[in-house]
């Protein structure tokens, strides 16, 4: 969501300088005080500047306006409210309903999860639009994996990437057995993302070499690095990391759940990510023939660029202002 919003923020104005103003809280307002911005300045900010609608990128927008176009990544709470905290999940089940049936239209970056809206939380279909996310240029076989190595302080053994929160839903504990049958081939298994309150954490995964969050500039050199890239996550509305992964040239393996199979296409191992022998075996016949899927993964992802998501949704807003 925050790549969706960064990426939005930066492009859509540059594509249309006259259509698009951005507003943005105060640096100093985060989490629930970034909620009430939201809730209370930003309706009165766009009716101030005479905004014909307003474009939420991350999952919320302000219940008081009807003129909000709401990017709806998924409904993961809604779905599996195990994953989350108690308190993150009553705030989902009041507001996402609402947002939902006052929004002018609901975009989604996958038909799954414009299934998934429609089923949970009652949206007419004729009111989901489906934009898919995008990767940008950085992230090819080209990228160079040195400095991300030396920042993050990796061997020259190679490795397998995840880049996943270590929350419940990214079922990172499924790869216990994964790590040691890499670790019998002198190959490293690393996990790159951090923790997040509203969410459920696992365990440390024993034989995981976790990096915690990565720099934003270091992600294309660690993927391009990697001897692998796996993702066995549960439930994905999206499944960006699998996409920069693609990108980067890198063998994928991933979960067959949610929107990952949509996005991956045929240029991915897709495997049941609740069993350990599947996602391990996976993994080590991309290790000893990855060339057909080091050939497939960028053409799979060629299309799915972030300036084709900026141009999708201002054809729809321009359609909504018009």
């Amino acid at each position: 969501m925050e790549r969706w919003a960064r990426e939005l923020t930066a492009r859509l104005p540059a594509l249309a300088p006259d259509r698009y103003a951005v507003a943005r809280p105060p640096a100093a307002l985060a989490h629930r005080a970034g909620h009430a911005w939201e809730q209370l300045v930003l309706p009165a900010q766009a009716a101030a500047r005479g905004a014909r609608a307003i474009l939420c990128p991350a999952n919320l927008a302000p219940l008081a306006s009807r003129r909000t176009v709401v990017v709806l990544h998924d409904v993961a709470p809604l779905r599996e409210p195990g994953w989350y905290s108690d308190l993150y999940v009553r705030w989902q089940r009041a507001v996402l309903p609402r947002i939902a049936a006052r929004a002018r239209l609901v975009v989604t970056p996958s038909a799954f999860s414009r299934d998934e809206v429609v089923e949970l939380l009652g949206v007419p279909a004729d009111r989901v639009a489906v934009v898919p996310g995008g990767v940008d240029e950085r992230f090819t076989p080209a990228a160079a994996a040195g400095p991300a190595r030396a920042a993050l302080g990796l061997t020259e053994r190679p490795y397998v990437l995840t880049v996943a929160s270590r929350t419940a839903r990214k079922n990172l504990g499924v790869l216990d057995l994964a790590a040691r049958r890499l670790a019998a081939r002198g190959v490293d298994l690393v996990a790159a993302g951090g923790d997040r309150p509203q969410f459920r954490t696992e365990a440390d995964t024993a034989g995981i070499l976790t990096l915690g969050h990565v720099d934003d500039a270091l992600l294309p050199g660690l993927y391009a690095g990697a001897a692998a890239f796996v993702l066995p996550s549960l439930y994905e509305g999206f499944g960006l990391t699998a996409l920069e992964a693609l990108a980067a040239g890198v063998p994928v393996v991933a979960g067959a759940r949610g929107a990952l199979p949509e996005v991956c296409g045929d240029a991915a191992q897709l495997v049941d990510p609740t069993d350990p022998e599947a996602v391990a075996a996976a993994l080590e016949r991309a290790l000893d023939d990855p060339a057909p899927w080091r050939a497939a993964g960028p053409s799979q992802a060629a299309p799915l660029t972030w300036d084709a998501t900026a141009r999708a949704m201002d054809a729809l807003l321009a359609e909504i202002v018009a």
